[in-house]
């Protein structure tokens, strides 16, 4: 950035430097031919003026006027009239004096009699006494010269000092607003995930830095709690993996013992079977939020009858509902449609229908109704209800209200029932009934959903 910095401003300080130069010259010139002018108008005056002639007219005036570069010239080039060191040769050249008959002209010679350097000549025709002539008076530039010198020695001098501060300036400047994402830079090399709560720190400038740093800032906060989540999710699934794991290992161990007694055989070997369907359960379970924490939980769309969707469903559990001597009622529209995964959907009323056997009452209700573009699939029953205080966390992964709706399960249905509502563009919802009892609700867009995770298959009929 510096050096960037010190190259434009070596390039601005170049042309400015030339400009003055160029300026100066420029003004200077400009102030000696308005010098020349005033001293050609009153030598012309003079010779307009004088009654004696130009020989007259020219032999006094001109030098008392105290001006050794002047010259009176016919048309031909010859010195009519001049001080005495300018007698013997005119000032101008052959071509310079036709150029000068037909109009003034002003032309710069490298030296002229009487004078050292270069000098600066202005020549205009003049009409006196029926005779056409040619005032020629002319100015030393040794003055304007030493001048431009002066200027350029400053230049030389001042625009390396000056550039040299400026750069300086730049780096403290630019060292200066780059020092916050140094600062940023070791930080984020110290922050590791064993000692989480270690954030960047932030200048109070409130500019692109500030809000870089509150970005990643922001990034951490969301990686701490993914990471926190994998740990979690880690943790509970070890915990609900090794009781199964556990009983299935005695179980064998059990049947094992005893050869000889077939019917503990059996009964170990059935009960055995029974924690290998759980644990088989629990890794479909674990592998559908997998899924759905990477947003690949996929879904095949195709219209879906809600009526004979909640039937499908709750048929699967009619017989269980009937051992535990609840009643399961199924309520929809014919017409009700959507366009949804028909599987994923019963899975998940799947879920909120043991759910609802699990802890709830003697009725549950399974539900479908419209409402403007979306559709709403409720599973309601005349329990308990939910205690206050898991309503808010009912759908987080192994979190069960034990207190209130007894033992079993792991904990990971309600959950499923969220990821598959949220690969649906929806969300899923619980609540008590204000007559008693849970209503777990998913609402859903009857059309396609406009947000879906990755891994959305549509398959309808064109």
């Amino acid at each position: 950035m510096t050096l960037a910095f010190a190259a434009v401003m070596a390039a601005l300080l170049t042309a400015l430097g030339l400009f003055l130069y160029l300026r100066l010259g420029a003004t200077l010139n400009a102030t000696i031919d308005a010098g020349l002018r005033s001293r050609a108008g009153d030598v012309t005056a003079l010779i307009q003026q004088a009654d004696s002639g130009l020989a007259e007219a020219g032999r006094s005036p001109l030098t008392e006027q105290g001006e050794s570069l002047a010259q009176v010239l016919d048309v031909g080039g010859r010195v009519v009239d001049a001080p005495p060191p300018l007698r013997g040769r005119a000032l101008l050249s052959p071509a310079e004096v036709r150029r000068a008959a037909r109009g003034t002209i002003v032309v710069e010679h490298r030296a002229a009699p009487g004078s050292e350097g270069r000098v600066r000549l202005l020549a205009t025709p003049v009409t006196a006494q029926d005779r056409r002539s040619l005032v020629v008076v002319g100015a030393s530039l040794d003055a304007s010269e030493e001048a431009q010198r002066e200027l350029a020695g400053l230049l030389l001098v001042g625009g390396p000092v000056a550039l040299l501060l400026a750069s300086l300036a730049g780096y403290g400047a630019a060292a200066g607003a780059l020092r916050p994402v140094e600062l940023m830079r070791r930080r984020a090399g110290e922050i590791q995930a064993a000692r989480p709560g270690r954030r960047l720190p932030v200048p109070p400038s409130g500019d692109e830095i500030t809000r870089l740093g509150q970005t990643l800032n922001h990034m951490l906060d969301r990686l701490e709690g993914a990471f926190a989540r994998e740990r979690q999710f880690v943790s509970d699934a070890s915990h609900e993996l090794r009781t199964p794991l556990a009983i299935l290992k005695g179980e064998l161990e059990l049947a094992l013992r005893d050869e000889t007694d077939v019917a503990g055989f059996r009964s170990a070997v059935m009960s055995a079977a029974e924690e290998a369907d759980r644990l088989v359960q629990l890794a479909e379970d674990l592998l559908v939020i997998a899924r759905s924490d990477q947003g690949r939980l996929p879904v095949r769309l195709a219209e879906v009858d809600v009526e004979q969707l909640l039937e499908s469903a709750a048929q699967r559990f009619g017989r269980r509902a009937a051992e535990h001597g609840a009643s399961l009622r199924v309520q929809a529209p014919e017409e009700l449609r959507l366009i949804a995964d028909q599987l994923r959907l019963e899975q998940a009323v799947g879920n909120l229908i043991d759910n609802a056997l699990r802890h709830g009452g003697s009725t549950i209700e399974v539900v479908g109704e419209a409402t403007s573009d979306r559709v709403r699939l409720h599973v309601l029953d005349d329990g308990a209800g939910f205690p206050p205080e898991f309503v808010a966390s009912a759908f987080e992964r192994f979190t069960r209200a034990d207190s209130a709706r007894g033992r079993g399960g792991a904990g990971l249905g309600l959950a499923i029932v969220q990821a598959i509502a949220r690969a649906h563009g929806g969300e899923a919802y619980a609540s008590n009934r204000a007559e008693g009892g849970a209503d777990v609700c998913m609402d859903l867009p009857a059309e396609a959903p406009a947000v879906a995770h990755r891994g959305l298959i549509d398959v309808r009929d064109p």
